[in-house]
């Protein structure tokens, strides 16, 4: 008899890509900053760093990173100032020696309207915290890395850097174009000293800063992806666990989409 069309998949062993790994997670309250963390403490992270505004939140990812059996240290941190974003790399420096990966992954996405009805401190609320919160976090983390010939980071983009059809998110699309273009230029200077850098760019991933903004109907923007559904935070952990693992070793200034087929489409 022939082999299955659709046989099932072997199994394979738990991957350990963050072993002995310290790692930093800025945003890492909620949505894919708190799946990234938790990703990383499952796949073997040393310890996991998690920054973000709200303390309940970050305490919890790190409570949760903590039962995979990572250390985890959280820090209250608003990384659009630079003294916050300087002594939160600091302490993971001193309490764990080092620095090896970091997700800056903290962003804000304005409420959607129409351009002419977006005030200029929205417009600095949103560069802040998708434009200079990454400048300030690389300035901080490059130097720790590069101390060591060593690092890899990844930012949190969006697919709306690239292409976005849809009105109302004028700001937060300039801003991801933004972040993508400095991702760029940084990962050509860090890469001959040995720190990879590249960008994730998710699309259309159910998040409490997408709900926030006004998505509309949620089954209607579904509909209009490849796969017909909506992405998972998890899903979004998983590819920027492997842009910062061995795995993606040869991968620098590169901006992955996970996206459900969006940009494709």
């Amino acid at each position: 008899m022939s082999e299955p069309i659709a046989a099932d998949a072997p199994l394979h062993a738990i991957a350990s890509r963050m072993k002995r790994k310290v790692c930093l997670v800025t945003g890492g309250g909620s949505g894919i900053g708190r799946a990234a963390a938790i990703k990383m403490a499952d796949e073997g992270a040393a310890a996991v760093v998690i920054a973000g505004r709200r303390e309940a939140e970050i305490e919890s990812t790190a409570a949760e990173c903590r039962t995979l059996g990572a250390e985890a240290l959280a820090i209250k941190a608003d990384v659009t100032r630079e003294d916050d974003v300087e002594r939160l790399v600091r302490a993971a420096v001193e309490r764990y020696g080092g620095l090896d990966a970091a997700f800056n992954n903290a962003g804000f996405q304005e409420r959607r309207a129409p351009l002419e009805q977006q005030g200029s401190a929205v417009y600095d609320e949103v560069f802040d915290a998708n434009v200079r919160s990454i400048f300030l976090c690389l300035r901080h983390q490059l130097p720790v890395m590069f101390s060591r010939g060593e690092g890899r980071i990844v930012v949190n983009a969006s697919v709306s850097g690239i292409r976005n059809p849809n009105a109302g998110l004028s700001l937060y699309s300039a801003s991801k174009a933004a972040a993508i273009s400095l991702t760029r230029s940084a990962a050509m200077e860090a890469a001959p000293r040995g720190v990879r850098i590249n960008a994730i760019a998710p699309g259309r991933v159910v998040t409490d800063m997408m709900l926030r903004s006004g998505v509309g109907d949620m089954s209607a923007v579904a509909a209009g992806l490849p796969l017909r559904r909506m992405g998972k935070t998890d899903e979004v952990a998983e590819a920027v666990v492997w842009l910062l693992s061995d795995a993606a070793s040869y991968v620098v200034g590169h901006v992955l989409a996970a996206d459900g087929g969006f940009l494709a489409s």
